[in-house]
C-alpha cells in the first residue's frame, strides 16, 4: 500500500505528501521533499511542516476526517512563496493526502491591481484636488481679481491637460494590453514612421534647444508591425529623449537591419534613439517600464509626464514580438534600443 501511494504521488504535479494515523509523513513527491525537505519520510509531520495552523489544522482532520484547507508559508531563497495546502482523508488507506498548490502568482497579481488602483487614484486626486481648491478661490476671495483669476485658470487648464493625458494613456495601456497576444501581420515602412515622429518633434526639439539628428538611410524598411503603435513607440521615446536629455543638446535616431539579432534569434532591425544628457542612475533602470514609475518623480509631472508612457512602449513591443534593452552612463546620456524582428518568423 505504501507503495503504490508514493506511485500516487509522484504522478501529481504539485507537492503532496500522505500522513499516517500515526503522525507521521508516510509518503512524499519530489516536489513536497524539495519544498519540505529531504529525509521527511518516517517523520512526524510537527517537526517538518513546523507552521502553527498548518498542524493544528492537519490534527483537526485527524481527528474528525473532515476536508479542510490552510496555508504554508516557504522561501526560495529569493522571494516569499505562499501556498494553499488541502489535506483530505483516504480512509481505505488510513492516510491524509497533503497537497500545496502556488497561490504566489495569484497573491502577486491582486497586489498589482491594488497598487495600480492606487497609483491611478493618487495621480487623478492631486489635480482633482488642486481644481476644486482654485474653483473654490474663484468663487471667493478672487472673485474680482482679474490677474488672479487668469492665473488661476492657467494653472487649471494644466492640471486639467494632466488629467486627460493620463485617461488617454490609461486607454491606451488597456487596449495595448488586450492586443498584446494577437502579432501584427501587416507590413509597414518604419523609415516612413521614423520621418513623420522625426517631423512632428521638430518644434519640440526646437524649443528644448535640442538637434535631432538622422542617422538611418532613406531606403523603406518594411517588417510586419502595427504603424500607429510603433509611431507611438518612437514618438515616445524621442520626446522622453528631448525631454529628459536636453542638456545634451542632441538627440540621435538610428536604424539598422541585422541579418539575426542574438536576442530575438532572428533577423531583425534595430532602432536606437540616443539622448547626451544627464543619464539615469542604473539603479532606476530595471524598472522603467515599470506603471507609474519614475526616476525623478518631481521633474517628470513639471514635464507632464503620466509614468505610463514606457510600460506602453514594453506592451507594444511584446505584442511585436521585439526587446527593449535601456542603457545609461550618469553624465554621458542614455540609449534605448528596440529590437522588433523583420519577418513573421516565430522567435
Amino acid at each position: 500500500m505504501t507503495q503504490q501511494i508514493r506511485e500516487l504521488l509522484d504522478a501529481l504535479p504539485i507537492p503532496a505528501l500522505a500522513i499516517d494515523d500515526g503522525q507521521r509523513i508516510l509518503a512524499a513527491n519530489a516536489e513536497a521533499r524539495k519544498l519540505v525537505g529531504d529525509g521527511i519520510e518516517g517523520r512526524n509531520f510537527v517537526t517538518m511542516l513546523r507552521q502553527p495552523v498548518l498542524i493544528s489544522t492537519i490534527e483537526a482532520v485527524l481527528k474528525d476526517g473532515a476536508p479542510r484547507v490552510s496555508r504554508y508559508l516557504a522561501n526560495d531563497g529569493v522571494d516569499d512563496i505562499s501556498f494553499e495546502v488541502t489535506i483530505r482523508a483516504v480512509p481505505a488507506a488510513r492516510v491524509l493526502i497533503v497537497s500545496f498548490l502556488d497561490l504566489t502568482h495569484l497573491e502577486q497579481a491582486g497586489q498589482m491591481r491594488r497598487d495600480f488602483v492606487a497609483n491611478v487614484s493618487h495621480e487623478l486626486r492631486t489635480p482633482l484636488t488642486a481644481l476644486m481648491g482654485f474653483i473654490e478661490t474663484l468663487r471667493g476671495p478672487a472673485r474680482e481679481d482679474d490677474a488672479a483669476r487668469d492665473r488661476f485658470l492657467e494653472i487649471m487648464e494644466g492640471e486639467a491637460g494632466r488629467m486627460n493625458r493620463l485617461v488617454g494613456d490609461l486607454l491606451s495601456l488597456s487596449r495595448v494590453e488586450g492586443e498584446q497576444r494577437v502579432r501584427p501581420r501587416d507590413s509597414m515602412n518604419l523609415t516612413g514612421i521614423l520621418d513623420s515622429a522625426i517631423r512632428t518633434l521638430s518644434p519640440l526639439a526646437l524649443d528644448a534647444g535640442v538637434t535631432l539628428e538622422k542617422d538611418y538611410a532613406d531606403s523603406p524598411v518594411d517588417l510586419p508591425g502595427d504603424a500607429d503603435q510603433l509611431m507611438q513607440v518612437v514618438t515616445n521615446l524621442v520626446e522622453n529623449a528631448i525631454k529628459y536629455g536636453a542638456s545634451g543638446g542632441r538627440v540621435t535616431v538610428r536604424m539598422e537591419t541585422v541579418e539575426r539579432d542574438p536576442s530575438i534569434r532572428a533577423a531583425a532591425v534595430r532602432l536606437a534613439v540616443i539622448d547626451y544628457g544627464a543619464g539615469i542612475d542604473e539603479v532606476h533602470l530595471p524598472r522603467l517600464t515599470e506603471r507609474f514609475y519614475r526616476a525623478d518623480s518631481h521633474r517628470s509631472r513639471a514635464l507632464g509626464g503620466t509614468g505610463l508612457g514606457l510600460a506602453i512602449v514594453k506592451h507594444i513591443i511584446n505584442r511585436h514580438r521585439g526587446r527593449l534593452r535601456v542603457e545609461s552612463t550618469l553624465g554621458e546620456g542614455t540609449e534605448f534600443t528596440v529590437i522588433l524582428p523583420s519577418s513573421l518568423t516565430e522567435s
